[in-house]
């Protein structure tokens, strides 16, 4: 725990200027991003008695060993630097909103030849116009399917497509007319694309010009007498308008506007945002976060207009659906900075945008359902996940006690070796803070130095190299700060230093971060390897243990018999969860690995094959077994072979005796060559130490 006064910068030193500051640790890691209308004046407020800050800033700055200030010139300047920095840098004492489920949407894929209509999850793509978030998926589908009659857009995926284009005979969409069939040639390209663009004018909330078009239409046709090219547009304007009764007109005077409301309590805070386009609810969306720092609701607001729209560009009618920034924003306080909040949020738009308080009428009503909205999300987190701070921090506890640890591990990270009958040995390194995985740190490793079935040594290995980098980007760093420090003499303090970010890429270098404890997949053999790997390095504060499978045993360093703890500890549950990720990710880098090198190496001894043509043979029957029971016919109708190479690859492989198959030591399974999917094992299954499971 860290001395604030140790680095607090010299009176006269922090400029009274607008700008963003980050405080960091003894590793350098970035654990808080903030901005400030005066750097000096906020500045100061964390180097005041420590007993006059909150409790969670009073920790921030005890375990922070640095602070560095960077100087803009507006304030709208430093609402996006922050966000920035928040996203680039992940601070685990900044406030992060964190969906409370994974909301699909409708998407329109306009980027590809043929667009399709589908569900997605996920990251939004280029190109791709979306409509939602919805609650459910099972509502899209059924909006989509009323919508097909009208517009009868490809929903099929590239390997149906495919297909059907291949044998020339449509799907049963297309027979019943809920596609236009662009797979086999009924309508061209073009006309495929104007289907899809009236598609999502009408999910864009423009229904009204369209409807009255298909009735003129439909008048005309009663009055010429073409009575069934009537029936049939007044069915699909039926459908039309039961496809709009899905969502409720809520706002009379068809605003365009996304409302936000938040609910919280001491610990823990909950939005909502309902998306209104032409006065309908088009989509609603619901976050939580653990309020890690001192924060009020006008703070929360501001938050959560960062992550609603740091990473949306043009106005919502362009980005189609609910997607892009409205002409208004509803909350239900103004944030500080509201006149830079609205200035950014204009910017972004690209035309002005009105950010205000509801005050009465329709939208304060609104405001008031949207807020009961969020008080309901934040009773439904706290029943789902009432014991998930609280079992953490027991486990991290129980873990610190019987490991006979100084302070709880808040960084684990585990490591596992995984071979096949001692071919092609990998390592995997998985990563948990705070008893949560972090997926984004994980690591793998090829053993190269030696070949067989020895994970001691291997162990030894991977511990080594992971620690060495760990060494090396911790004398980088101070190379770094040295030659900072020396540029900087003479310059304005507070300058930013590289530090453990890679210059280059603006990342987090890969082993910049040191652990409390490393766990091994093992027992005492390669806990001993792995403290044996540190001792070589000259590293003694970070704690190694091991999980031995067979008895979920805790096995430390130097003892003779292992910790046992109980099977009910939240500890040892944690441990196991560490352990298994950390198998998981190691036999699925092992397999990936296996798999890569089986289906070149056949085809490796075939002359005159280079590797293009040898990945066109595989992408095109899938696997060495179609291929070996091809004909030579079959495959001159691969681009690129023709008959006398066929010739060639089908003598090749026939000659060629098939391998025995490949026991998966770690599982026990018995992997077929042909597509990968394991057999019965042949006998009882152990892991690659050889012990039962």
């Amino acid at each position: 725990m860290a001395d604030p006064n140790s680095y607090r910068p010299q009176p006269g030193q922090i400029p009274d200027s607008p700008g963003v500051y980050k405080f960091r640790d003894e590793h350098r890691r970035v654990i808080y991003v903030g901005k400030a209308k005066s750097l000096r004046q906020r500045l100061s407020s964390y180097f005041q008695d420590i007993t006059n800050l909150h409790q969670r800033t009073a920790t921030m700055v005890t375990t922070a060993a640095s602070v560095e200030w960077t100087v803009v010139s507006t304030e709208v300047e430093a609402l996006q630097l922050e966000y920035s920095w928040i996203k680039e840098f992940d601070p685990r004492f900044n406030v992060k909103y964190r969906d409370d489920k994974s909301y699909p949407s409708l998407a329109v894929t306009m980027n590809e030849k043929f667009p399709r209509v589908q569900v997605m999850r996920g990251p939004k793509r280029k190109g791709v116009r979306y409509f939602g978030p919805y609650a459910h998926a099972w509502a899209i589908r059924e909006t989509v399917d009323l919508l097909l009659r009208v517009f009868p857009v490809r929903t099929c995926s590239a390997g149906v497509f495919k297909r059907s284009t291949q044998i020339g005979r449509p799907c049963l969409l297309g027979y019943i007319d809920k596609c236009s069939a662009p797979c086999v040639g009924r309508v061209s390209p073009e006309e495929h694309r104007e289907l899809a663009d009236e598609f999502c004018d009408f999910m864009a909330g423009h229904a009204g010009t369209y409807l009255r078009r298909l009735e003129q239409r439909m008048k005309d046709a009663a009055a010429a007498m073409e009575y069934e090219q009537a029936a049939r547009l007044r069915d699909d304007i039926e459908a039309l308008r039961r496809a709009m009764e899905k969502n409720a007109v809520v706002l009379a005077d068809a605003t365009d506007a996304d409302l936000i409301a938040v609910a919280e309590d001491e610990l823990e805070a909950a939005v909502q945002i309902f998306h209104v386009r032409g006065g309908r609810v088009r989509g609603q969306r619901g976050w939580v976060t653990d309020k890690v720092e001192a924060v009020d609701t006008a703070g929360l607001v501001e938050l959560a207009l960062q992550q609603l729209y740091g990473d949306e560009s043009g106005d919502a009618e362009q980005s189609g659906g609910s997607g892009g920034v409205p002409k208004e924003v509803l909350v239900p306080v103004l944030p500080e900075a509201s006149g830079a909040l609205t200035e950014w949020l204009s910017g972004r738009r690209g035309s002005q945008v009105s950010l205000r308080v509801p005050q009465r009428g329709d939208k304060k009503d609104l405001m008031a359902t949207v807020q009961r909205n969020a008080l309901q999300g934040l009773a439904l987190h706290k029943t789902k996940r009432a014991s998930d701070l609280t079992t953490r921090s027991r486990a991290l506890e129980e873990i610190a006690t019987a490991l006979d640890l100084d302070t709880a591990p808040l960084r684990i990270e585990c490591f596992d070796i995984s071979h096949l009958q001692g071919e092609d040995v990998v390592a995997s390194m998985v990563v948990f803070e705070d008893g949560l995985a972090r997926k984004s740190e994980y690591r793998r490793f090829q053993i190269k130095s030696f070949a067989g079935q020895d994970d001691v040594r291997s162990m030894h290995e991977v511990i080594s190299r992971r620690f060495r980098r760990y060494l090396q980007e911790k004398q980088r760093t101070s190379e770094w700060e040295e030659q900072d420090g020396e540029r900087a003499a003479g310059d304005e303090p507070g300058a930013a230093v590289s530090g453990p970010i890679d210059p280059d890429t603006g990342r987090p270098r890969k082993f910049a971060y040191p652990p409390q404890l490393v766990v091994v997949d093992g027992g005492q053999p390669q806990v001993a390897a792995a403290r044996r790997a540190l001792e070589d390095l000259g590293i003694d504060d970070v704690a190694v243990c091991g999980l031995a499978k067979r008895l979920e045993e805790v096995w430390l360093p130097g003892d003779d018999d292992p910790v046992i703890l109980p099977r009910s500890s939240e500890g040892l549950y944690l441990l196991q969860r560490v352990r298994d990720e950390a198998h998981r990710f190691a036999i699925n880098y092992q397999r990936g690995k296996r798999s890569k090198s089986m289906k070149a190496g056949a085809l490796d001894t075939v002359p005159g094959l280079g590797e293009t043509r040898r990945k066109a043979l595989i992408k095109h029957f899938g696997s060495l077994k179609r291929l070996r029971s091809a004909t030579v016919d079959e495959i001159c109708e691969v681009p690129g072979i023709g008959r006398r190479t066929a010739e060639t690859v089908a003598a090749a492989l026939a000659a060629a005796a098939p391998a025995a198959p490949a026991v998966n030591t770690a599982t026990g399974e018995i992997i077929e060559e042909g597509d990968g999917t394991p057999a019965p094992p042949a006998s009882v299954p152990s892991d690659h130490r050889g012990n039962s499971t």
